[in-house]
């Protein structure tokens, strides 16, 4: 049992044949970065297919990254198991090398006692993913995977739209960066 907990703790799936397996990819991207940003994201389950996508006015691309797995596992109706693909070192290598488990026993804090960046979708990730069953795999992004290619259009086509979004997580974190240099607060 223990071992079974180790794999669950560091991101691995565990199949449980009582739930329903889903396949979600997922990219986001930002043009300039920080700048106008979106993610994509494709989810399979048996003959069904489902594409989401949205634009940001002002993001970064590892919070697109973070939001496309977030809105991915968030459009689950009940707990799957769950194979996620990802090209985004960061979010696969938090999630499977325990990163994610550490910054939490820290206080949502990094080594050096730092603040782990972007720690609201890092909280909202550690919320969703206790639900399911998630195994994180790495994917080579631009590597001609189809369906990492079309996450990728996704977002590109969303950070391009007229119809973005404010990131309220990365803007407030920004005007609290500016006033602390400055002095204003």
């Amino acid at each position: 049992m223990r071992g079974l907990k180790l794999l669950e703790s560091r991101g691995m799936c565990i199949v449980d044949d009582d739930k329903k397996k889903i396949i979600i990819y997922t990219d986001g991207g930002c043009e300039p970065n920080p700048g106008r940003g979106g993610y994509g994201v494709v989810m399979l389950y048996g003959k069904h297919r489902k594409e989401l996508s949205q634009g940001y006015r002002l993001t970064t691309n590892n919070r697109m990254e973070l939001l496309a797995v977030i809105k991915g596992v968030e459009a689950l109706r009940e707990p799957c198991a769950v194979k996620l693909y990802s090209d985004s070192k960061y979010i696969v290598n938090a999630m499977k090398e325990g990163w994610m488990r550490s910054w939490k026993m820290r206080g949502w804090r990094r080594k050096k006692n730092k603040e782990v960046i972007n720690c609201d979708l890092w909280k909202t990730l550690d919320v969703l993913s206790r639900k399911h069953k998630i195994e994180f795999i790495w994917v080579k992004g631009h590597a001609n995977v189809p369906l990492n290619e079309r996450c990728d259009q996704l977002a590109e086509n969303a950070l391009n739209s007229s119809n973005l979004l404010i990131d309220e997580g990365y803007e407030k974190l920004s005007e609290k960066t500016i006033d602390s240099q400055y002095g204003l607060f």
